[in-house]
C-alpha cells in the first residue's frame, strides 16, 4: 500500500518531506534585527508568539540565497541589504500534528531552512509591509520593529524556537551597530 493519500497527504506526519525553505536576519545600523508580526496563519495561536523574522519557502529551481532576497522584497519591500554570513547547514522544524494538516495542504512535515544574516542599508521608509514587493504581494505581516535580537527567541511560535536558539547563536557576532 501507497504511504501517500491520492491528495498528495501522508499517512504518518513523520513520512512527509520538509519544505525547502530561506530565514532571513536582517540587522540594522544598531545591530537590531527586523521582526514583524504574522498577518495569521494557522501556526499562530497567540499575540505573543506572532512575531518572526522573515521567511519562505524556496522556488523549484531557485538558488536559497536568490530565493531570500526574494523573499525579503515580498515580505517587506526591503531591497538594501548586504549578506553577512549564513548558516552552513539546513535548520529544520516539524509542524504540530493539527497544524500540518492544514499548512502547505498536508503535503509537509514541517520547514528545512536555510538562514541568512545580512545588514540593511537602507533607511526605515523602505520598509513597507502593507504594500510589500511594490504592491504586487500580499501582505504577512500586520506590524514590524527593529528588536534585540536575543528577545526574538521568546516571541517566535515554541515549535520554531530550537531554529531560532541557534540562528542567534550563530549570528550574534553581528547584532553589535
Amino acid at each position: 500500500m501507497s504511504k501517500k493519500h491520492h491528495e498528495g497527504k501522508h499517512e504518518k506526519h513523520e513520512d512527509a518531506p520538509y519544505r525547502p525553505c530561506v530565514g532571513l536576519c536582517v540587522f540594522n545600523a544598531a545591530g537590531k534585527v527586523f521582526v514583524g508580526r504574522r498577518l495569521g496563519g494557522p501556526e499562530h495561536v497567540d499575540a505573543t508568539h506572532s512575531w518572526q523574522m522573515p521567511q519562505g519557502g524556496i522556488d523549484k529551481g531557485e538558488e536559497p540565497y536568490a530565493a531570500a532576497l526574494r523573499e525579503l522584497y515580498e515580505e517587506t519591500s526591503i531591497r538594501s541589504v548586504t549578506k553577512l554570513g549564513e548558516v552552513e547547514q539546513w535548520l529544520s522544524y516539524d509542524l504540530p500534528g493539527r497544524i500540518a494538516g492544514e499548512a502547505w495542504k498536508g503535503r509537509y512535515r514541517g520547514q528545512t531552512q536555510k538562514w541568512y544574516a545580512l545588514r540593511f542599508t537602507g533607511v526605515d521608509g523602505e520598509i513597507n509591509i502593507l504594500r510589500p514587493g511594490g504592491g504586487q504581494h500580499k501582505p504577512e505581516f500586520t506590524d514590524w520593529r527593529w528588536e534585540d535580537l536575543d528577545a526574538v527567541v521568546d516571541l517566535i511560535i515554541p515549535f520554531k524556537r530550537d531554529v531560532y536558539v541557534e540562528v542567534v547563536k550563530q549570528f550574534r557576532r553581528f547584532a553589535q551597530g
